[in-house]
């Protein structure tokens, strides 16, 4: 079978490469596209995997997202045409969607945040399959043409798919000039530029600020743009490193003491890892989070002043799925029987 995945963000690149792994290891032929965004291409590069750029990221004016998704989209289709894909793949890529429905090719699109309302407008409407944690409720989703037969969700957080194999570099840190005897924090700026998350988020800068003036605190903050990594750098914060490009996060997440994220996957890596995690988040809770948050592996943080700052001393217990069974829903896109009716095992470390 031959596949057509496109990495549209950062996480993209995490979250399919165990799965485009084992659909090669079963003999499936696996071509990769990407948008020129943040550090995805950074990512695929720091991971061995070869793509084909195609467009940009449109920014934060709606109508220039409009316009990027129309050029990109135009892109795709003119890299798809003629190449024989039987199977698209992709984690919100609506780039991929439209190309991949002007082309017959069937497409499995997953998801994990049910708000991205733009984003589901078109990719929940035109793929074949749609894949959200089983967190989401399917009444969330209904509105964007999810239906009972369209709609697969998978056990737990994605988070625990990807990182089933992962192993943490134990020099991940000092790599860094990270001083370990401090608390070690690492911090995840808002995504500025997201539809769903436009709203500023005043909380942030007085986290950073705190975090930045305690001796006693390290603080990695892994920004997402050029343009956060120079405002950052340029705050001149004493207890503050900022690495000068893409970094490989999770081995930084599994040794921390804290995570403080304003995104979500950052937040779920923390939660899969079994690391302390706050999140500042300013826009709609999904389902995810709010599951996080009910089994208390997630802490919402309101005031600068309520972060707890310590060491931490319980030895972590990560979650871990097998993303084996991520690879049966998505080929069952085309046939295959999905893995349904019990769920997955959960294996701790």
């Amino acid at each position: 079978m031959k596949v057509w995945v496109d990495m549209s963000a950062p996480a993209h690149v995490l979250v399919l490469r165990p799965i485009i792994e084992r659909l090669r290891a079963e003999g499936h032929e696996v071509e990769i596209t990407s948008r020129d965004y943040a550090q995805t291409q950074q990512l695929l590069a720091l991971h061995g995997l070869d793509h084909t750029p195609i467009g940009r990221h449109g920014g934060a004016s709606r109508m220039r997202k409009a316009a990027a998704l129309a050029g990109r989209s135009a892109g795709m289709l003119k890299f798809g045409r003629g190449r024989g894909f039987d199977l698209a793949l992709a984690h919100g890529s609506n780039d991929l969607a439209i190309a991949a429905k002007t082309l017959g090719v069937p497409e499995a699109n997953m998801h994990d945040y049910e708000y991205a309302v733009t984003q589901h407008r078109i990719g929940c409407r035109l793929a074949r399959r749609v894949m959200f944690p089983d967190s989401v409720p399917l009444d969330r989703l209904r509105r964007f043409g999810v239906t009972e037969a369209k709609f697969f969700p998978y056990p737990g957080l994605k988070e625990e798919y990807y990182l089933y194999d992962f192993e943490p570099d134990p020099e991940a840190l000092t790599r860094l000039g990270v001083e370990t005897d401090r608390v070690v924090v690492i911090v995840r700026p808002p995504p500025d530029v997201s539809l769903y998350h436009r709203k500023s988020n005043p909380l942030f800068p007085k986290v950073l600020d705190r975090l930045g003036r305690d001796e006693g605190v390290h603080a990695v903050v892994l920004p997402r743009t050029d343009a956060q990594r120079e405002f950052i750098t340029g705050l001149g914060l004493p207890s503050v490193i900022v690495p000068p490009g893409a970094v490989e996060a999770q081995s930084l997440v599994a040794l921390a003491d804290l995570v403080l994220s304003a995104g979500g996957t950052m937040n779920r890596e923390a939660a899969a890892l079994a690391t302390p995690v706050y999140t500042t988040y300013g826009g709609r809770l999904g389902g995810v989070d709010e599951a996080l948050i009910r089994s208390g592996r997630l802490r919402p943080l309101t005031d600068a002043r309520a972060l707890v700052l310590e060491k931490r001393t319980a030895e972590a217990t990560p979650t871990h799925r097998d993303p084996a069974f991520l690879v049966e829903t998505i080929l069952g896109t085309v046939g295959a029987q999905p893995l349904r009716e019990e769920p997955h095992p959960v294996t701790p470390s």
